[in-house]
């Protein structure tokens, strides 16, 4: 009987150490995935930065010192933003959309562009070009945004055990901004610093800077006003992210062409 017993107890024994043993690697197994997880979407969201400013000739005129101060001076804008903010839009209940808000909030939104255009007129920058001084200065924007808005989520969301889409899209979200905002930048360099511009492109250019502007409200709208889903967002941000670019891009040629 005691040693029946004695084998009884061996065998639960073993099996406890079994299961142990199967759980520590487990739980190794899933660290070392969601730690995965969290540097594949660090590298979606802020390795573009880095490619951008390494692929351009940015990296050749050491403009680094420009994008650093644009980052700064976003800081000051997002702390500007967010008094703002805190003191004019009360909270909502619900997740509905508050036409009167948004628009309010759409205003509040053009302090970016009031601290875009001290970037780019205001900061004293090496000895490079328009086409570089804008790059630089939109480059910096965004990726003080991405750090300001996307690091902290991105390393507590993603390293949990669930896995989850959201910070890829937000890693997708990321790059649509990192457009936005050197599209919006050479917007404003051609509304501020060029000043032998076509007439007729005026007009084209202050529209366009206006949209690149509100994209927030805009995105906000699609996402509680239409209800439209995370995904459907991104890939509207996107799509609208590359046409503006496609479009600033003409803009700014045409401008720099001689004129007749």
């Amino acid at each position: 009987m005691n040693y029946q017993c004695f084998l009884l107890r061996s065998r639960f024994q073993f099996i406890f150490l079994d299961l142990a043993a199967r759980r520590r690697r487990e739980t190794g197994f899933d660290r070392e995935m969601t730690l995965f997880h969290f540097f594949n979407c660090a590298i979606l969201t802020f390795g573009p930065h880095a490619v951008y400013y390494s692929a351009t000739p940015l990296s050749e005129y050491d403009t680094l010192g420009t994008s650093v101060k644009a980052a700064l001076v976003y800081l000051g804008t997002a702390l500007v933003k967010l008094v703002c903010l805190a003191t004019f839009l009360k909270v909502s209940e619900n997740d509905s959309f508050d036409p009167y808000q948004e628009l309010l909030h759409a205003l509040i939104g053009f302090i970016d562009v009031a601290g875009l255009y001290f970037a780019l007129t205001q900061l004293t920058h090496r000895n490079i070009s328009q086409n570089h001084k804008f790059q630089a200065v939109g480059l910096g924007w965004a990726f003080a945004d991405s750090v300001l808005h996307r690091l902290a989520p991105l390393w507590v969301g993603s390293r949990g055990l669930e896995f989850t889409w959201d910070y890829i899209l937000q890693g997708l979200e990321a790059n649509a901004n990192l457009v936005f905002s050197i599209s919006l930048a050479a917007l404003g360099s051609l509304m501020w610093l060029r000043k032998n511009k076509p007439k007729t492109l005026i007009p084209i250019i202050y529209a366009c800077a206006g949209i690149v502007a509100t994209m927030p409200s805009i995105t906000s709208y699609l996402r509680r006003g239409l209800g439209w889903h995370f995904p459907k967002v991104v890939g509207f941000e996107l799509f609208t992210s590359l046409m503006m670019a496609f479009i600033s891009l003409q803009l700014f040629s045409a401008c720099q062409r001689p004129s007749s």
